[in-house]
């Protein structure tokens, strides 16, 4: 068997690396979006507590929301493609790095936050140089969970015709029965797991080099 998925692979190399960078930038790109929006959300939420619990909220609801349900309600609305992938993973990316975010600015300590005040900091400057430098490491560990999570559902996200290598999957359950039905399926299985465990060493390197000697675990 090994010899006929080493056979699939030389033959569809071309196509497989494309499907590859297709699914890394889909996500690379959808998770950037998502980390940059939650962190907006969870500044605005940290400035007005009573948002607190409507974050916690969508954030639990939003993660139990099967991604097949939610392309499926996107598609009358978006059509097929690109565009209903990027809706979705960048939905699902965005959870777990507005709970992470909320709790990692309100994990901040009110005295270093008063400290700073003192020194003439205005808010602007808090945020960027104390708040965001010290609840770092735990937005990066959402930005993490949210990668992982989000490399699957860029693979459910073929359902629509969107790009990357869950193209592969479905090809193989479309033809089961047929020569290349399996090596389909398992090439884009493995394919999706070993890029999202490259992805997730490139962002504990990336976590190494951004975060404060003084805070890393």
């Amino acid at each position: 068997m090994s010899a006929h998925v080493w056979d699939y692979l030389v033959d569809q190399r071309t196509e497989l690396l494309y499907s590859s960078y297709q699914h890394v930038s889909l996500v690379v790109q959808c998770v950037a979006i998502a980390t940059v929006l939650a962190f907006l959300l969870a500044v605005l939420v940290t400035r007005v507590p009573a948002l607190d619990p409507v974050a916690n909220a969508i954030s639990s609801i939003g993660l139990t929301l099967p991604s097949f349900a939610l392309i499926g309600l996107l598609l009358p609305l978006v059509g097929i493609g690109p565009r209903p992938s990027v809706i979705a993973v960048t939905f699902y990316a965005i959870l777990p790095i507005l709970r992470n975010a909320v709790v990692g600015l309100q994990g901040v300590s009110a005295t270093l936050l008063e400290s700073s005040r003192g020194m003439g900091m205005g808010s602007v400057s808090t945020l960027l140089r104390v708040q965001l430098p010290l609840a770092w490491p735990v937005i990066l560990a959402g930005v993490r969970t949210s990668t992982q999570m989000s490399m699957g559902v860029a693979a459910i996200a073929a359902f629509a015709l969107g790009p990357g290598l869950g193209g592969y999957i479905y090809a193989g359950l479309e033809q089961i029965g047929s020569a290349n039905a399996l090596y389909s399926a398992l090439v884009g299985t493995v394919g999706v797991i070993l890029l999202a465990l490259v992805l997730d060493a490139l962002l504990q390197v990336f976590g190494r080099v951004t975060t404060s000697k003084g805070i890393r675990v």
